[in-house]
C-alpha cells in the first residue's frame, strides 16, 4: 500500500490506481530561460522515484509520466531581446541543458514532454470554453479568469479569498472586474513573440499552459500532479481553478504533491537572490550526478534540504562505500536471478516516498553484506557455506536501483574511463619499491594523492581509484 501526503487534503492518503488505466503524472517542468540551479533539479529526482516505485507496485497500470516545458515567457522575450536572437534560440539553448543536466542526474525522460507554443491551440480552446461557461471574461486585449465566479477558488492552498487580495504585491490592472482575476491571455507588441486568437494577437498566460497541457495529453482528471511548495499559490491554486471550471467540477488531479526548498543557508535556492549552484557547475567540478542525486534525496522531500559542501562529501562517502563494497563482492553478482526488492526498504519509500528511510535501510543492508564478506574472506571454519551471499547482494542492488542509485560497476566508479598515464605512474611505483627504492614510490604516491588519486596495495598488487 503507497500512502501519498496530499496537499489539498493536508494528509497522507493511500494512492490506488484507477480501475483500467495508466496512472498519470503530470510534474510542472522549467521556464527555459537560464540554467536550471540544483534546487530546480529537486522535483525532477523526487517525482523520478515516485515514477519508478509506481511502476514497481503496479506492473499491470503503467505509468504515463509528463513533465512540460514553458518556452513561452516575459523572462525568455527579455532574454532573447537582450542577445538580438529570437525566443527559440533562448529556448532550445536552456531546454537541451536542462535535459543534459537531468540526465546526468539519473532523471529519466518523460513519456510526454509537451511545449507550450506547441499547445497554443488547446489553450485558445480552453479559455473560449471558460468565457462562454461565464468563468471568464475579455477586457482590453486580456483574457482573465474570473475567481469569483469558482466558490472552491483557495482550496488548494487553504487561503480565504479575502486574505489573498490584502496580501496582493501588484498593483493591481484596471481592466480586472476583481484584484485576484489573473491572465489567461494577453496582447503581444508587433516586436513579441504572438498567436492570432479570437481576441487578437497575443501569448498564454502562465497558468492555462498546464491545464490545457494536461486535458490534450492526460485526460481532465490525472493522478498525481507535483511541483515544488512554491507552486502552490498561486499557479496550482490557478490550474485547478480554471480546470475545475472547465471540466464541471471534476478536478484537476486526485493527488497533489509539493516537495521542500532546497536552500544555502537562510533563504531558499532563487535566481532571484542569486544565490544559486547550478547542476552543470556541480558536475563541471568533478561530482559525479550520482552523489548530487544520493544529496537530493537524504532528507524526506517535504522537508526543506540545506545546500552543503558536506552533504556532497557525506554521499560520496556512502557511495564509495557501497561501491567498494560491491567490487569486494563482485563475484557474487548475478550469480542469483531474484528481482526482489528488501521489503523494509520498499515499506520506507511506499510511506509518503521516504526516501530518507530507505536510505537508512540501505545502510544497514550494507552492514549486513560487510559482515558476511568478512566472513567469507576470513571463516573461521573452511567447511563453512556461506549460502545466500548472492541473494542479499541482488536485493541490496536492486533496492538501490530503484532510487536510481548503484548504476554503475565498481571499477567505473572509482576509475572512470581509465588512464594510461596514472596507470604507467602506479607501475613506476610497483617497480620503484621492488628495487628498494622507497623514497621515489612515496613521492608518486603523495603525487597522485595530490591529484585524487588514491592507491590500494593488496596480495594481487596496486589499484587505483579517484578519491
Amino acid at each position: 500500500m503507497i500512502r501519498l501526503y496530499d496537499t489539498a487534503a493536508r494528509e497522507k492518503r493511500e494512492f490506488t490506481p484507477r480501475e483500467g488505466k495508466a496512472i498519470a503524472i503530470y510534474v510542472c517542468g522549467p521556464t527555459v530561460y537560464g540554467r536550471a540551479h540544483i534546487g530546480n533539479a529537486r522535483p525532477p529526482v523526487v517525482f523520478d522515484v515516485l515514477r519508478r516505485l509506481l511502476e514497481h507496485t503496479y506492473p499491470d497500470h503503467g505509468v504515463t509520466f509528463a513533465r512540460n516545458i514553458t518556452d513561452v515567457d516575459d523572462k525568455i522575450i527579455a532574454a532573447a531581446k537582450e542577445e538580438g536572437v529570437e525566443p527559440s534560440v533562448i529556448t532550445e539553448r536552456f531546454e537541451r541543458y536542462y535535459l543534459d543536466d537531468m540526465r546526468a542526474l539519473g532523471v529519466r525522460d518523460p513519456d510526454i514532454a509537451p511545449h507550450a507554443t506547441a499547445e497554443i491551440g488547446a489553450m485558445v480552446a480552453m479559455i473560449e470554453g471558460l468565457v462562454a461557461k461565464g468563468h471568464a471574461y475579455a477586457a482590453e486585449g486580456h483574457v482573465l479568469f474570473d475567481v469569483g465566479s469558482d466558490a472552491d477558488y483557495g482550496a488548494l492552498s487553504r487561503r480565504d479569498r479575502e486574505a489573498m487580495l490584502a496580501g496582493a504585491r501588484v498593483e493591481v490592472a484596471p481592466y480586472k472586474k476583481s484584484p485576484g482575476d489573473f491572465v489567461l491571455w494577453k496582447p503581444s507588441a508587433a516586436d513579441m513573440i504572438g498567436w492570432e486568437s479570437p481576441w487578437g494577437r497575443g501569448r498564454p498566460g502562465w497558468h492555462i499552459e498546464c491545464s490545457a497541457m494536461i486535458r490534450a495529453h492526460l485526460g481532465e482528471t490525472i493522478d498525481i500532479h507535483g511541483g515544488g511548495i512554491d507552486l502552490v499559490f498561486p499557479h496550482h491554486e490557478n490550474e485547478a481553478a480554471q480546470s475545475r471550471c472547465a471540466h464541471g467540477g471534476a478536478p484537476l488531479a486526485r493527488f497533489w504533491l509539493h516537495n521542500g526548498f532546497v536552500d544555502m543557508g537562510s533563504e531558499k535556492m532563487s535566481k532571484s537572490l542569486g544565490n544559486i549552484v547550478t547542476p552543470g557547475e556541480l558536475l563541471a567540478a568533478g561530482h559525479k550526478g550520482e552523489v548530487l542525486r544520493l544529496a537530493l534525496l537524504s532528507a524526506h522531500y517535504r522537508s526543506p534540504l540545506p545546500w552543503t559542501e558536506s552533504l556532497i562529501a557525506q554521499s560520496k562517502a556512502v557511495l564509495d562505500g557501497w561501491y567498494r563494497l560491491l567490487a569486494d563482492l563482485n563475484s557474487f553478482i548475478g550469480d542469483d536471478p531474484t528481482d526482489e526488492i528488501d521489503w523494509a526498504f520498499l515499506e520506507a519509500l511506499r510511506d509518503d516516498l521516504n526516501t530518507a528511510g530507505a536510505i537508512s535501510r540501505l545502510n544497514r543492508l550494507a552492514d549486513h553484506l560487510r559482515q558476511l564478506r568478512n566472513k567469507w574472506a576470513h571463516p573461521a571454519d573452511d567447511s563453512i557455506e556461506f549460502v545466500g551471499i548472492a541473494e542479499n547482494v541482488q536485493i541490496f542492488l536492486n533496492s538501490a536501483r530503484l532510487l536510481g542509485l548503484l548504476g554503475e560497476d565498481a571499477e567505473t566508479w572509482f576509475r572512470g574511463e581509465g588512464d594510461s598515464d596514472i596507470d604507467a605512474r602506479v607501475a613506476a611505483r610497483t617497480a620503484a619499491k621492488q628495487a628498494r627504492n622507497f623514497a621515489e614510490a612515496d613521492r608518486i604516491r603523495d603525487e597522485l594523492k595530490a591529484e585524487g588519486i588514491l592507491l590500494e596495495d593488496g596480495p594481487g598488487g596496486t589499484s587505483w581509484r579517484r578519491a
